[in-house]
């Protein structure tokens, strides 16, 4: 008998080639899919803004660790963080701008074996992937894949929509773990789900 395989339509490129503060709340409920059968949905974002945002990586230009923010939106730019995890944005705008989404927490949707066999000191699944660093583990997410097309599943990895309404009132707050422009409210996540990393206090959306 032949499988079923879900009805997963792939991001195209101008899905991305909008500011990150449009990008990100637009990628809550697409889903990150691995070419493994690993699968989770989008529930927690962060937008970073380049020359506009003094906490963003390519906030001072272009390096050899922020190259790939500065290229073709729909592309992966991962950096290791902390000299401990990776992380996982989505380049966003037009080439040179150095903006991108941060994917910081996942629901796992599918391949839950192997995402709990990439996570396996978790007891919870709501743990899994909730937050930058536990989701780049819970994906198999690398320095390997910096720099690959989400839009053509180069690599092994892309975001896809399965017909999922976007959230249409989404909590926002400010972003984690920084330092600078604490200010900036460019932190939004599906409201009472299990998965986010950590609640902020205020929520917008009608």
């Amino acid at each position: 008998m032949t499988s079923v395989l879900p009805a997963w339509t792939t991001l195209p490129r101008d899905f991305y080639q909008h500011h990150p503060t449009v990008v990100a709340p637009a990628l809550l409920n697409k889903i990150l899919v691995r070419d493994d059968g690993r699968a989770g949905r989008i529930v927690e974002v962060e937008a970073y803004a380049g020359d506009q945002d003094p906490a963003a990586h390519s906030f001072k230009g272009m390096t050899a660790r922020t190259a790939t923010m500065f290229g073709e939106a729909g592309h992966l730019y991962v950096y290791f963080n902390y000299g401990m995890h990776w992380g996982a944005n989505a380049v966003c705008g037009e080439v040179g701008q150095g903006w991108g989404v941060l994917l910081r927490a996942l629901a796992p949707l599918a391949g839950l074996d192997r995402i709990r066999a990439a996570r396996p000191a978790i007891r919870r699944d709501r743990d899994l992937a909730s937050g930058p660093g536990r989701l780049s583990q819970a994906m198999g997410i690398t320095g390997a894949l910096d720099g690959a097309d989400l839009v053509t599943d180069d690599r092994g990895i892309r975001i896809v929509s399965d017909g999922t309404a976007p959230c249409s009132a989404p909590v926002i707050g400010p972003r984690i773990g920084i330092s600078r422009a604490q200010e900036f409210p460019w932190r939004w996540h599906v409201p009472d789900d299990a998965n986010v990393s950590v609640r902020p206090r205020r929520k917008v959306g009608g």
